[in-house]
């Protein structure tokens, strides 16, 4: 049913993808100029802009908008998540004979928001954790379709939690006495972490780091005396060694294993309601992006001051004008406060001209050029609102990340500039207008020169072999942005080539190309390249044994599990019709397109091992892709689709798969065949 509603969703702009079309100011200025008029002939397809609810765009302006309330209201106090309970007498009663909870979506879905608002009214009405000053909260399912909320509760001044004393007013993290056997029975039942380590060291939340296993969330806990402050931003609640000890899922466990609740909630829901005090700012970021860290949400809620408003609520009319739901979930984090503090706007930091604008291909470029509304941006309103106000306005920006270059220099200067009027304003120092952003903030001090790059690299030289050197001269390319990227280029190209010179002394073009092909491999891996730093003169013409990419070598070499080839001889029927139905694609060279469908535990990775080791067998290269990181471990030699593809990740950075035309998945992907050394079988080098 999720995917029917989002289907609807993406209809719009699946039918529209041919009307709608984007591109940057400056190049319609260029396209014009070469003569070019029609404005179907330029920019590129919108892909699922911001306007989508629940897109990353959106996902990430809804991140940025939260933190905004921190700004104004400070760090959140409490982290609260709340799962449901499939065995609750509501759900219990409405079910059929023999019908499970797994199968009724529509009936947990509805129990479960009356027991959400029946939370918030505790929260929000009740006071049981003192009157909040904001409050957001998202909902996710979990894969066997139960839903989850998670909270972030900001509380006023006179109700902060600033002491130890004070979370033991409301956290505890101790098995109830015998003293009150329904508590009692809830804890043991809901908030008893599973055992793991030594217990059980399959527990699904044992993880490596480093060389060791151990529990993501860090059970078995310590016992403690009395509840102190922690350096990760969380308590180290009161848990109490007495020797008691329960038997949960065949293991005795004890206080140490007990999730943080509140009694008086864990009483009244009977289900899972996890109750964290955030002692540090530290946890701050970590708590939000949490929140926001996925694609797959219900439902999105802001209460402020006791008024909660939810997006369709504020979509339907504001200020006598129709707001769209993007629109909506910016009011709903300002509208109470825009009478009283600026509004927050996050401004579309741009180079100039280089701002994205929209066209339709029935539109001519010059009358779009000619719209004072099509090149106004937020940006460019701030400027003339900062020429007019002496003041200036206090908008806040958007985050930039160092990668991005220029941008970033750009909102470095913005933040740093008070009350800019021009971008001719912010290139001006002491009467001297510089050549870029990244020069202006040099001489303004904001930036560091580049002799702090060249001591990284000198130091490396000392102390790293060649491989390593090339990684760091890519890191360094990216975040470090050294003005002149040539020179260092030039300076260490002796030392991130040694080992190639060492393999072949008397070949110093082929030393070059691979030393530029891997260096350009670990930008690729970091969504860059060699052109994006002015080194794009670095990829020449490369030999048939060069041109062999990693990718290649990978695909054609990748291993075949003995289990794979085993699963050939015993599929069953189902199974047998499509691997042959598959398989007879293959060998006759056809495209095809087959989606396997079938309930959880139907053996469907099984026929995708069977496939895995036939198509090797047949001397062709296969790629096993999957959407998630959990479903491509499944699989030998799985890896993502965006791994894969280079589909990107931040839409806003780039709309297009990052495939340049020299790059290494360029080779891979020019043809349906490779003989041994990359190439085609027509012996030619295809074009992407």
């Amino acid at each position: 049913m999720y995917v029917k509603v989002e289907n609807t969703r993406l209809d719009f702009f699946r039918r529209n993808k041919d009307t709608i079309r984007a591109d940057l100011y400056q190049g319609i200025l260029d396209t014009v100029e070469s003569g070019e008029n029609s404005a179907a002939n330029v920019g590129h397809r919108v892909v699922l802009p911001p306007t989508f609810i629940g897109g990353p765009r959106d996902l990430k302006k809804r991140y940025l908008n939260a933190m905004s309330l921190v700004h104004l209201y400070g760090k959140p106090d409490l982290f609260v998540t709340m799962t449901c309970n499939p065995a609750w007498p509501e759900i219990k009663q409405e079910l059929s004979v023999g019908e499970d909870v797994q199968n009724r979506p529509d009936l947990v879905s509805r129990i479960f928001r009356a027991k959400l608002l029946a939370l918030k009214k505790q929260i929000m009405q009740k006071h049981v954790f003192g009157e909040v000053a904001a409050l957001i909260y998202v909902v996710e399912f979990q894969k066997r379709g139960l839903p989850h909320a998670h909270f972030l509760i900001i509380l006023k001044p006179d109700f902060k939690i600033k002491t130890p004393a004070d979370y033991d007013k409301f956290v505890y993290a101790e098995i109830p006495s015998l003293d009150n056997p329904s508590l009692r029975k809830i804890t043991l039942k809901h908030m008893m972490h599973d055992p793991c380590g030594q217990l059980n060291p399959q527990c699904p939340c044992m993880k490596r780091k480093g060389n060791k296993v151990r529990c993501k969330s860090g059970y078995p806990k310590q016992f403690c005396t009395e509840t102190t402050n922690n350096t990760d931003g969380f308590p180290l609640y009161k848990r109490s060694d007495t020797g008691e000890t329960v038997s949960i899922r065949r293991a005795n466990l004890d206080n140490r294993w007990v999730i943080p609740y509140n009694p008086y909630l864990s009483s009244l829901f009977d289900c899972h309601i996890n109750v964290e005090v955030c002692s540090s700012i530290q946890a701050v970021k970590y708590l939000y992006k949490y929140v926001y860290k996925g694609h797959d949400r219900i439902s999105f809620n802001v209460v402020q001051d006791g008024e909660q408003r939810t997006v369709d609520e504020i979509a339907q009319y504001q200020s006598g004008r129709w707001v769209s739901p993007c629109e909506a979930a910016w009011w709903i984090f300002s509208f109470d406060l825009y009478k009283m503090h600026p509004a927050v706007l996050p401004l579309q930091v741009h180079l100039p001209n280089m701002q994205m604008v929209q066209i339709r291909p029935h539109e001519r470029l010059d009358s779009v050029l000619a719209s004072d509304r099509r090149h106004c941006t937020s940006l460019t309103e701030f400027f003339k609102a900062n020429a007019a106000t002496p003041n200036g306005t206090g908008c806040l920006l958007a985050f930039v990340a160092p990668s991005e270059g220029e941008r970033y220099f750009l909102r470095l200067l913005l933040v740093h500039v008070s009350s800019p009027k021009s971008f001719e304003d912010l290139l001006t120092v002491d009467g001297y207008k510089c050549a870029t952003f990244q020069e202006a903030s040099l001489k303004r001090r904001l930036l560091e020169e580049d002799e702090a790059v060249d001591l990284c690299l000198a130091e490396a030289c000392e102390v790293q072999m060649s491989s390593a050197l090339r990684r760091r001269f890519a890191t360094v390319l990216i975040f470090c942005q050294p003005s002149n990227p040539n020179a260092l280029w030039l300076k260490y190209y002796a030392a991130m080539s040694e080992d190639f010179n060492n393999q072949f002394p008397d070949s110093e073009s082929k030393v070059k190309q691979l030393t530029v092909r891997l260096v350009e491999q670990c930008l690729e891996e970091m969504g860059k390249s060699l052109q994006t730093f002015g080194l794009g003169y670095l990829n020449e013409v490369q030999d048939a044994e060069v041109a062999r990419t990693w990718d290649i070598t990978d695909a054609l070499d990748a291993p075949i599990p003995d289990h794979c080839v085993a699963c050939r001889d015993r599929l069953n029927p189902a199974q047998q019709d499509a691997f042959n139905c598959i398989i007879d694609h293959v060998k006759h060279k056809r495209h095809g397109a087959f989606f396997i469908d079938g309930p959880g535990g139907t053996d469907k990775t099984f026929l995708y091992n069977a496939l895995y080791a036939e198509v090797p067998l047949m001397g062709e290269i296969v790629l096993l892709t999957a959407t998630s990181g959990i479903a491509a471990a499944n699989i030998p030699s799985g890896r993502t689709a965006h791994s894969r593809f280079k589909i990107p990740i931040d839409t806003e950075a780039s709309l297009a798969c990052d495939v340049p035309k020299q790059g290494s998945l360029a080779a891979f992907y020019t043809g349906n065949n490779f003989d041994h050394m990359g190439r085609g079988f027509d012996g030619t080098k295809r074009e992407c």
